[in-house]
């Protein structure tokens, strides 16, 4: 690839692809904007760094605006993280420290990141497999909230949410009795894109104040606008101890993350979770400018409506082709699942589609590190109604040849030119 403006991106043959996926998930705004770009241009002139033992105005600016947009009670910003791995294994020290308790309870098919320790709290187990002396004392895993195959072979109207009051039990039997922090993405971004129902985290906060541990939300993926709502706190009305940002808030692809928390847990010293490119001061004027564009009047409007245009378009198409199964979204974090005849995951039809999708100019991910079988939707924040249109033409055109074992492209399906600059 060798560049990209928006939703888009060319190759060095001049074609254009259609991003599905906002790079990582991270650029809520699009490739290059230029609000951004200018915003840390004018940063850049002035100062690129400095240690975060000092004080800057972009930094200042920054956690005053967290302060601002984060649930209520969340007064505390620690930005010296570079990444979501390294926030989220922050959140878990600072509840620790503050609970003076080791034990952490995570969910089956989480992320949570690629450091040793936050390897070991992800709920997916294949990436523990080479790392055979990796201990995970004091976790325990338990299943998530995902109704479509639920973990307790009930259905919505029968679990009485066991998926959340059973935690209950592993606290009781599988935990150290000693737990400190549940860490919970509020949409799983890795994990097959699921959502559990709003009283899932109605539970989960009872959890935490009987049992007195810190609920961390992990909105690495879900915040900074891509629900709709500037985070899924917001959407499911639920208020975390601990909540971690990172990917979107850099706007169009600068590394910032942050820990938001409660005054409660921000008593940990910052040497024992501080890194070097933390709170870089370029990377702080781009989060500032990043939080005012999405705040703008429209703009989380925008996001609900196209999102919820997107899951009309693939609903109507999952009556159309039995191959798919189960679609879910909120705003712009959306996900469809590829089945085979008996409602299991087909992973090399998943492939195939994601592959074709390609040669055809559109750019998806699917789950669990790409041998999932559920196809991901999360572009820009910025993708307009016609944009999304653009993206389900392609994809029905996908799915008329994979129901026709067709190989050919199908021009009169897909309505694009795929060399053609974007229009205004």
């Amino acid at each position: 690839m060798t560049r990209g403006k928006g939703i888009y991106l060319w190759d060095e043959k001049g074609k254009r692809y259609i991003d599905c996926a906002a790079a990582t998930f991270n650029l809520s705004l699009g490739y290059s904007n230029e609000e951004v770009l200018d915003a840390v241009r004018e940063q850049a002139e002035k100062m690129v760094h400095i240690t975060s033992s000092y004080m800057c105005e972009p930094v200042a600016k920054l956690v005053d605006e967290l302060v601002k947009v984060t649930p209520k009670d969340l007064t505390k910003i620690h930005l010296k993280v570079s990444g979501g791995s390294t926030a989220n294994e922050g959140a878990i020290k600072m509840a620790n420290f503050y609970n003076k308790k080791s034990g952490v309870i995570s969910m089956f098919r989480s992320h949570v990141g690629q450091t040793i320790y936050t390897m070991n709290v992800s709920g997916l187990g294949f990436r523990r497999e080479p790392f055979s002396n990796l201990g995970n004392a004091n976790i325990v895993h338990v299943p998530p909230a995902y109704c479509y195959r639920c973990f307790y072979n009930s259905t919505k109207d029968k679990c009485q949410m066991m998926c959340a009051t059973r935690i209950e039990e592993f606290i009781k039997y599988a935990a150290n009795g000693n737990v400190s922090a549940l860490i919970v993405e509020p949409i799983m971004g890795n994990g097959d894109n699921i959502i559990p129902p709003r009283e899932y985290f109605v539970e989960l906060r009872k959890l935490a104040d009987k049992y007195g541990f810190a609920l961390i939300f992990d909105e690495i993926q879900t915040g900074v606008g891509r629900t709709g709502k500037m985070f899924a706190a917001d959407y499911f009305d639920v208020q975390p101890d601990i909540m971690t940002i990172a990917k979107g808030l850099g706007g169009t692809g600068f590394q910032i993350a942050a820990i938001a928390c409660k005054e409660e847990y921000s008593k940990m010293e910052g040497f024992y979770h501080s890194f070097t490119y933390g709170s870089n001061s370029v990377s702080a004027a781009a989060g500032v400018k990043t939080l005012e564009i999405i705040q703008r009047d429209g703009f989380l409007d925008n996001v609900t409506n196209v999102g919820e245009y997107f899951v009309q378009r693939l609903k109507a198409s999952q009556q159309k082709y039995d191959f798919i199964g189960e679609v879910r979204g909120v705003g712009l974090m959306i996900g469809f699942e590829i089945i085979d005849s008996k409602g299991e995951e087909n992973l090399e039809l998943t492939k195939k589609i994601t592959k074709m999708a390609f040669d055809n100019g559109l750019i998806l991910r699917t789950s669990r590190y790409g041998i999932g079988n559920v196809i991901k939707i999360r572009p820009a924040l910025t993708i307009t109604k016609a944009e999304a249109k653009e993206v389900c033409d392609i994809l029905d055109g996908v799915f008329d040849m994979v129901q026709r074992g067709s190989i050919k492209a199908v021009e009169s399906a897909i309505k694009t030119d795929a060399y053609a600059e974007p229009s205004a």
